[in-house]
């Protein structure tokens, strides 16, 4: 009964394991070719894009709420793409220069549309060109964040829009000691003013204020919004949100995917305490405005030629200025990586955002998953011992241990009860010899010799068990956070949240070819130095253990490693290292309580057994 258990057990945990690989890791993959080959065909045709319109942004006549078609509604442009440098270059810019930002503002508009991340690179080679997160209209892929004001449907007032030249007051580049203010006077007694500041993080924060020296009062809303032009290639792994994110109010977190919000077309919100953006996989777009404010947020995505443009935006309660009086909005935006100290993770996380700034949640920016309640104390754990030793690599195989000693106890009974039942085997046995046919017999007493040994039958389930909730937080940790980005490890393992990179079907690198690029089966030849470890580990913690009587299972339990070491390649290298080292320490412990119970430990004797069978197979 027991090995039945057992073999069903580990059928299961395969099938399981099996499904989750494909699901996750194979079938996004041939997605994210066959993205890749559409983007490649649709860059030889000539597209339209689009010229987004912050200006555009006027409510109902009777509601301060946008109307269905602002501030979404995008004019076409008849040019073809050009290059950033090109459009950066056609017009008065201020430069931002941060620690951790490069980029500019166009006064042509008073966007910031063009920001790069210094500190993070496109590939592990530090000589490689920075993260581009923002670019400017009449780009490839314009993506920007706008502010400012909208007046109310009807009215004459001219405001400033995506073609308004802005001028700069105070000279100089924005930096985190230097704010910068712009001004604008629309020639009808409204002058425009905007003040933006920068930290030395990820943070803009933008005031703007309009006095009225005209002829009469003027009503206007306060509006900010982030545009992004086309639809990004996204990693499309069902545990990570890309897309349209934001905690909104007592409405709570809501992600909509991009596909989710061309179904959709617009979603709107009424929320107090909310902030929303826009969130790929290690970066992030977001609107924080005063936790106070009353916002009419939404999401919006629009169709204009061939292109798909996704829009998250907000319009806040009306302002009468009065004549001689002045109008004042605040609001603040994150543009940058999503570090998890940064964003505020762990109660209110190390001077994070979200703790500093008193916000709703923010920490879930990054994708915690569900069982956040194990991936946050993950990665906590994860990046204190990198703080102390420098290497996540490392942090890795120290958590693992951790791991090991909180369950200790548990697993230290479960093995216990393993080695006892190797204890009675040969009592088994002989039931077996004395009840040849009498099954119901033979379950009779074999409880009874359970019940008098105090054995748990299920017992050796646990061990197992217990791996796959520790294995799949890691997993999401490696995944999601920006921190095991390019993280190295030693030798040649140089990003930790990537496969291994070398290949035994190339004979690791002597045969300059990448076996993962032949069709149908390459995904399947993805087999490093790291997987065959970890193989090598699972094979030795199953031969720790008797060899089954059953063929079936001797099948079964002779294939497992041989599969998992195949189905494993694929995932980040940290997860496989973790798992190598955990089948090793499950191998000592294992070893240590069967000598302790006085049960043979028979590791070595069923590997000499298993060499000894096949050389004798041979040679019949």
């Amino acid at each position: 009964m027991t090995d039945n258990r057992n073999t069903i057990l580990a059928v299961i945990l395969s099938g399981l394991v099996l499904i989750g690989w494909q699901y996750f890791y194979n079938i996004p993959q041939m997605e994210k070719q066959r993205a890749a080959q559409v983007a490649q065909q649709s860059q030889t045709t000539t597209t339209t894009q689009p010229n987004q319109s912050g200006g555009s942004a006027t409510p109902q006549a009777n509601s301060p709420a946008p109307s269905a078609n602002a501030p979404a509604n995008v004019q076409a442009g008849s040019a073809a793409p050009v290059s950033r440098e090109t459009a950066i270059a056609a017009g008065p810019r201020v430069k931002i220069d941060t620690p951790r930002l490069s980029g500019s503002i166009s006064l042509k508009g008073a966007r910031i549309d063009d920001l790069s991340l210094v500190q993070f690179h496109e590939t592990v080679d530090p000589n490689s060109p920075p993260i581009v997160l923002y670019s400017p209209s009449g780009t490839q892929e314009p993506y920007y964040a706008e502010f400012g004001w909208v007046a109310a449907s009807g009215s004459s007032v001219k405001m400033p829009d995506q073609n308004t030249l802005w001028q700069q007051e105070t000279p100089g580049n924005l930096t985190p000691n230097h704010p910068i203010t712009l001004k604008f006077e629309n020639g009808d007694g409204l002058t425009f003013r905007r003040t933006i500041a920068v930290d030395d993080r990820y943070l803009f924060t933008i005031k703007d204020d309009v006095s009225n020296v005209g002829n009469a009062p003027v009503t206007l809303y306060p509006f900010a919004l982030i545009s992004r032009h086309g639809t990004p290639q996204v990693s499309g792994y069902y545990i990570l949100h890309e897309g349209l994110i934001g905690y909104l109010g007592d409405q709570g977190l809501q992600e909509y995917t991009y596909k989710k919000i061309d179904e959709a077309k617009n979603v709107s919100f009424k929320v107090t305490n909310g902030w929303l953006g826009i969130t790929d996989k290690y970066w992030a777009s977001a609107l924080l405005p005063d936790t106070r404010a009353q916002l009419q947020a939404r999401y919006s995505s629009n169709l204009v030629g061939n292109v798909r443009t996704y829009q998250t935006d907000y319009l806040q309660d009306a302002q009468t200025i009065a004549i001689g009086g002045t109008g004042s909005a605040h609001t603040r935006l994150f543009a940058g990586a999503k570090e998890a100290d940064v964003v505020g993770y762990w109660f209110g996380g190390h001077d994070g955002y979200n703790g500093k700034l008193d916000l709703n949640h923010f920490d879930l920016l990054i994708d915690w998953g569900w069982f956040y309640f194990i991936t946050k104390p993950m990665f906590w754990a994860l990046d204190s011992f990198f703080h102390l030793f420098g290497n996540f690599g490392i942090s890795i195989l120290l958590v693992t241990v951790l791991v090991k000693l909180a369950f200790f106890p548990l697993a230290n009974k479960s093995y216990a009860s393993m080695a006892k039942m190797k204890s009675v085997q040969p009592q088994l046995a002989a039931l077996k010899e004395r009840y040849p046919d009498d099954k119901v017999k033979q379950q009779q007493e074999m409880m009874e010799i359970y019940k008098k040994e105090k054995i748990n039958p299920i017992a050796g389930c646990l061990p197992v068990a217990l791996q796959i909730p520790v294995f799949f937080s890691l997993y999401k940790v490696l995944f999601v956070t920006i921190e095991m980005r390019h993280a190295p490890f030693y030798g040649w393992i140089h990003d930790l949240s990537a496969p291994d990179p070398t290949n035994l079907f190339n004979l690791f690198g002597l045969l300059h070819f990448d076996p993962t690029q032949l069709p149908v089966f390459g995904h399947y030849l993805a087999l490093g130095v790291w997987p065959i470890i970890m193989g090598i580990t699972m094979w030795f913690q199953f031969k720790l253990n008797p060899t089954p009587p059953d063929p079936t299972q001797q099948m079964i339990f002779g294939w497992m490693p041989l599969i998992f070491t195949f189905m494993l390649a694929g995932f980040p290298a940290g997860l496989v290292i973790y798992w190598a080292w955990n089948n090793l320490l499950s191998v000592l412990q294992q070893s240590l309580i069967m000598h302790r119970n006085g049960v043979k430990v028979e590791l070595f004797d069923n590997l000499k057994a298993t060499f000894v069978s096949k050389k004798a197979e041979s040679k019949t």
